[in-house]
């Protein structure tokens, strides 16, 4: 849904001006506000905090008031029995020895989502197509609200069969050729080349927003919350989420400026880095369709072994 909001925002914005887009922006908003006074609080939160009549009454409401609970019932409270057993975890001991690996794969791969320049390319789509060439940004940044789309949907379905890692190192591969199409239109502008490759800014751009909807866009968050322990989650999530904003927040602030010093330059720069991010995954990402958490777990605890072989 995130995807299909932000994709209507850019065809909306083609015929709308900015404030108007905006003032638009806060009818799904006020929508959200009040669907939230429908929605009852959260079963696990409620067995975990002590209230066994509304944790039974929550979960009856969301699953349906003919349908039976007992199970999936039971198997919260367990739930909430052993993570009440467990030490409470701070930000600190995220960086002890048993978890370290599980942090260098999640922020990294967080990391490297976000530096492969894709809030920049996002946000200012339309004056990167401009630059290249082109007379208006409107036709471009339509078509990438239309490839965004149906990529996220198929990466959704391939997530579970393919799984994680192959996902991810096709996606940021795309990514990597999708920054190389557009730095070499960039050049071939810069370096007056008898024939100007303008057109490989728009497929460059195309293919690097489908590749990225395809596997980086998502799957980074899902790795996450598969590679945590249940205590560790609450803290490595925090982290992730700070990281991934202010790579965001660095990305675009600083993607004006790169273009500035260097167009093609810029998305060389984003090639390399979604290249490395290929590495990364290959290297230090483990696999985590189909296993459980001690799995994994026992995968990034093992000095000897390399993800990859997972």
């Amino acid at each position: 849904m995130i995807c299909c909001g932000g994709s209507l925002a850019f065809v909306l914005g083609t015929f709308i001006a900015w404030r108007t887009l905006a003032i638009v922006g806060v009818v799904p908003c006020l929508v959200q506000l009040v669907g939230l006074l429908l929605i009852p609080e959260s079963p696990r939160w409620l067995a975990r905090f002590g209230h066994p009549g509304a944790f039974t009454g929550a979960l009856q409401t969301l699953r349906g008031h003919g349908t039976d609970i007992s199970e999936e019932a039971s198997e919260i409270k367990v739930f909430t029995e052993k993570l009440q057993r467990l030490p409470k975890s701070k930000m600190l001991d995220l960086f002890q020895k048993e978890y370290i690996r599980a942090v260098i794969a999640g922020v990294g791969l967080m990391a490297l989502q976000q530096l492969g320049g894709v809030n920049g390319v996002l946000f200012y789509a339309s004056e990167v197509f401009v630059s290249a060439g082109f007379s208006s940004g409107n036709t471009g940044t339509v078509a990438m609200a239309v490839v965004q789309v149906p990529m996220v949907g198929l990466g959704v379905l391939l997530m579970d069969k393919a799984g994680r890692r192959p996902l991810l190192m096709i996606s940021a591969a795309g990514t990597c050729v999708g920054c190389l199409l557009v730095g070499l239109s960039f050049l071939s502008k810069e370096q007056h080349w008898e024939r100007d490759l303008n057109v490989l800014a728009l497929a460059g751009l195309l293919v690097f927003i489908g590749s990225f909807s395809l596997g980086m866009g998502g799957i980074p968050w899902v790795i996450m919350s598969e590679i945590f322990p249940i205590n560790m989650k609450g803290s490595a999530g925090s982290l992730v989420t700070l990281v991934s904003w202010l790579g965001s927040w660095i990305v675009s602030y600083a993607f004006n400026f790169l273009l500035i010093w260097s167009s093609y330059g810029t998305f060389f720069i984003f090639a390399a880095i979604c290249g490395l991010t290929v590495v990364f995954v290959h290297r230090l990402v483990p696999e985590t369709k189909g296993r459980t958490l001690e799995e994994i777990q026992a995968s990034m605890n093992s000095s000897l072994t390399p993800f990859h072989k997972y």
